[in-house]
């Protein structure tokens, strides 16, 4: 199993890489439906080439209504391991359209059963890295939290960093959190980023809060994961085909608590990532020369190895 699912591994690297290549030509130009379609098309391309039986568990397009790999589909050759997919072929397409950092390509995979299967809906999240596991409580006030994550990483709370999406919905938290005097780092989109931000070794992040996709929330779960981090989350479904869609899941209490194990199972978890726009641990596609530089990261739990690959592509 350890060589098939590094094979799988470097096989999913190419197709994170096809889908950012494709993304980045979108980039500045002010349309997100065709970046996200540019990405989605090339991922599609690129999953029916590797020797695999793969299934969509969740992704982001049904709560967007943006171009997706739909939920259920199956790709790959359908010969091979039996493997689940959460996926989000381009997370930032705002970001994309704008000409903004932090856009990347995203994916985890495990084999099947490993991935929750999750509605296109958002999900209240929170996770933090390695040293600061096991002292989170997603029920518990922030201010508790953020003093009980200080407390682990021996930190003071006006020390701390904490990633929170701008949004209307945050506009209570973000006081809090002034309140308490932690630093913020308020980001626009790239929950996936953020998230995982917090667990990187020498990162300047800590801890991130707040409602999210939910899609994402799986993605990022699984990259936690792989880096030994913690991670729980609780379901907000926004509307009835959310709840619908959750139920024929088999989904029936929208209110409890997803720990990290509970979205990503086992021991053979995978999470692959090219950046599309520069971030803070991903650079960019860059073309020159006839040539298309990416750059990624994949991390697989069962060995707990975190590799960054630089690939030029002919263009």
């Amino acid at each position: 199993m350890e060589k098939t699912e590094r094979n799988l591994a470097l096989e999913f690297v190419r197709v994170t890489e096809a889908a950012a290549i494709e993304a980045a030509h979108w980039l500045g130009k002010g349309d997100s439906d065709s970046a996200d379609k540019a990405a989605t098309d090339a991922m599609r391309s690129r999953f029916s080439q590797i020797e695999f039986d793969g299934l969509i568990v969740t992704g982001e397009g049904d709560k967007d209504g943006a171009p997706m790999l739909r939920i259920g589909e199956r790709v790959g050759t359908g010969k091979g391991p039996k493997v689940d997919i959460a996926v989000d072929p381009l997370e930032g397409t705002a970001l994309v359209a704008k000409g903004q950092p932090n856009a990347i390509t995203v994916l985890a995979a495990g084999p099947h059963g490993s991935l929750m299967k999750t509605p296109g809906t958002y999900m209240d999240q929170i996770c933090v890295g390695p040293g600061a596991k096991g002292v989170i409580d997603i029920m518990a006030p922030v201010k508790k939290n953020v003093r009980e994550v200080a407390n682990a990483l021996n930190k003071r709370v006006d020390d701390l960093t904490v990633v929170v999406m701008e949004r209307d919905r945050h506009k209570a938290l973000i006081e809090e959190l002034r309140r308490i005097g932690c630093r913020i780092w308020l980001i626009d989109r790239g929950s996936v980023v953020g998230g995982l931000a917090s667990a990187f070794e020498d990162s300047e992040v800590d801890m991130m809060i707040g409602i999210a996709g939910a899609p994402e929330g799986v993605i990022t779960a699984a990259g936690i994961k792989c880096l030994g981090g913690d991670f729980q989350g609780v379901l907000k479904p926004h509307d009835q085909k959310s709840i619908e869609q959750g139920r024929n899941m088999g989904i029936t209490d929208f209110d409890r608590i997803l720990k990290m194990d509970d979205l990503a199972k086992g021991n053979e978890l995978q999470f692959v990532a090219t950046g599309v726009s520069t971030g803070p641990f991903l650079k960019g596609v860059c073309f020159g020369n006839g040539k298309a530089s990416t750059h990624s990261v994949v991390m697989r739990n069962s060995s707990g190895t975190i590799r960054y690959i630089k690939t030029i592509h002919r263009h």
